[in-house]
């Protein structure tokens, strides 16, 4: 699978207040997955090499009882900078999700997240309407990403949001 070309993906961005390994920590946990990747609701395995280019999670997405169950396979990885996913849930489709982060010179990160659907069902949807749908779910997908890598690294602040 050969990385693709994300430059009309929905991208969002958000400050994390904890170094990229710290981050890269949860991202490298497969088995943490569902726990910050909205729409996620279980994980059934990770393999061993996670997140090594190949790797997957067989993960289920949606609300019990109407789940499906599918995947999510490394296509690229730079540790503690980059990490490329093709992210399955069919039939609704297949999206490829870059997650980049950004020492940004405090002991913070800048991450970001794009994602397109390229595949399946959602791939007809013209970008402006996959956007719609893409970048309200990865706000919150960035925000639990934070809330584990902060609260693990100690600098979580009592804060709302």
């Amino acid at each position: 699978m050969a990385d693709r070309d994300l430059s009309d993906a929905a991208k969002v961005e958000h400050r994390i207040e904890a170094p990229p390994e710290a981050v890269w920590e949860i991202l490298a946990d497969g088995w943490s997955y569902a726990t910050w990747v909205v729409g996620a609701s279980r994980i059934r395995q990770v393999d061993r090499n996670w997140p090594h280019v190949g790797s997957r999670i067989l993960h289920s997405v949606g609300l019990w009882p109407l789940l499906l169950n599918d995947h999510t396979e490394v296509v690229s990885e730079t540790p503690n900078r980059e990490l490329m996913l093709a992210a399955r849930a069919w039939p609704a489709g297949e999206a490829h999700v870059r997650i980049s982060l950004e020492p940004d010179g405090a002991g913070a990160t800048q991450a970001a997240i794009e994602e397109v659907v390229d595949k399946g069902l959602g791939a007809a949807l013209p970008m402006p309407a996959q956007q719609l749908l893409i970048v309200p779910r990865n706000r919150e997908t960035m925000r639990r990403l934070a809330l584990l890598a902060e609260g693990k690294h100690g600098n979580r602040a009592d804060r709302d949001g």
